[in-house]
This record gives C-alpha cells, structure tokens and sequence, in this order.
C-alpha cells in the first residue's frame, strides 16, 4: 500500500526535508491589494495621476424639486467615474435663473434634497453654497472643495446640456485645472463637443423624461408624484406644502 508520505521518500528522512524548508529565504511581500473598479489609464486618457484620497463627485443644481432623474445621473457618473463619494451642491442663488422664476428658498431645497438622499451613504447633500451665501459659482466650490481635501481628486458631474454651455462659465481656466468633467448624457441628447482642453468621462443613463417645472405643476395640480420624486422628498414637500402657490 502507498503511503500518505512516500513521495518524500526521494527525497531523505523527513527530518531533512523540515530543515530544507526551513532554510528558504522567505518569500517576497506582496504589496497590498487595490480596487480600482475596473479603471485603468486607457480608460481616463487625460486624467490626471491618481491621488491616494478619494474620488469625490460634484453634482451642483438648484434641485427645485429635487427627483429620481437627479439621482440617476448621480448614480450612473460614480459608476463611469468610480467615484467614491458624490455631493449634491444645492446652489443657493441659482444666478441664471432668479430672473426668471421664483426659486425656493435654498433652506428648503436643501432639506428637500436631504431627505432624498437619506440612507444612501455614496450619495450626500452638501451646503457649501448655502453657506457661503449670496450667488452660486461652481468655481468657487471647487476652489473650496479643494482647500478642504487637498488628497481628493474632484470631478464635476455635468449634464449633456450643460457641458455644451461650458465656455460660458466662470472661470474656465480654473474649473479645468481643479477638476475632471463627467459628462452625463441620455439617449435622446446629442453629447456636445466639449473643450479638449477638459479631462471628460462620459456616463450614458436610461431616458427619464422628468423636469423640475411639470413636477412644481404636478404639485400645484394635484397630480401625484410618485415614482417621479424620493419618497422621503414627497413627504417633505407634503409637509412643507411646497410648491402649492402659483409662481
């Protein structure tokens, strides 16, 4: 009958084959491993070398309401960018829009977008705008946002429309040297030509043909807003009675 050890019978007394192992050198460490999410260099062919912080996303908007459509695209920019974290920047005076339009107070939207986000720990509102008061400027977040995690690597979150109004920014020089641009594009969008000297990561989402004005008039109608809008958000409006009174 074989026995369990006669393949080390070649190879001396067992007592001999211990000290052998014993004489190795040990082997080399290996270097601990790193998730990356499937990003590699070909994958972001302009971005810059990879910090050893976070990936944080910058989602601004006045998110009046906020709804389901906003958290799509947030969801679908961390998956194109890995990203670790993205903010939602509630912009507290929406300049290119208080001409036109009444805007909630920005307590409320960010309360509202709060409530969205509640429970989702890759998702979180951020009153930096709110805070520092008066009109909002995405390159003074960013410049903000820098000082504060200068180990983070930034990247502004952007929607098809808004990427192709770009060189009408504040400020471009800056927002480029401070952060990557993730675009977000629906099907039905054509995605603009974008300023090549912008670092981009595009991010396709599902067609979701929701806009913040039919959701104020669903409110004032009656309508619901179900499935459209968080439930948590839904309730907060009820609460709040938002967007009851014609604007």
């Amino acid at each position: 009958m074989l026995k369990a050890n006669s393949r080390l019978d070649n190879r001396g007394p067992p007592g001999a084959v211990a000290a052998a192992q014993a004489a190795r050198p040990p082997a080399p460490a290996r270097a601990p491993f790193r998730a990356t999410h499937g990003v590699t260099r070909a994958t972001f062919p302009y971005a810059r070398p990879m910090r050893s912080g976070r990936r944080i996303g910058v989602f601004g908007g006045t998110f009046d309401p906020v709804h389901v459509g906003h958290l799509a695209a947030a969801a679908n920019a961390r998956h194109a960018a890995a990203l670790d974290v993205v903010l939602m920047v509630v912009s507290n005076r929406p300049w290119q829009k208080v001409s036109s339009r009444c805007v909630t107070p920005a307590p409320e939207r960010l309360a509202l977008v709060g409530a969205a986000v509640q429970g989702l720990d890759w998702l979180q509102v951020s009153d930096i705008e709110v805070r520092r008061g008066g009109d909002s400027y995405t390159a003074d977040t960013l410049v903000e946002l820098a000082a504060d995690h200068p180990q983070d690597e930034l990247f502004l979150v952007v929607g098809a429309d808004v990427a192709a109004e770009l060189g009408t920014w504040e400020r471009g020089v800056e927002l480029r040297r401070l952060a990557t641009l993730v675009v977000v594009n629906r099907p039905s969008v054509d995605v603009p030509a974008v300023d090549p000297r912008w670092r981009v990561v595009h991010a396709g989402m599902p067609a979701m043909d929701i806009s913040s004005t039919d959701l104020r008039e669903r409110v004032r109608d009656g309508r619901p807003l179900d499935f459209l809008v968080p439930p948590q958000a839904i309730r907060y409006i009820q609460q709040r009675g938002l967007y009851s009174d014609p604007r």
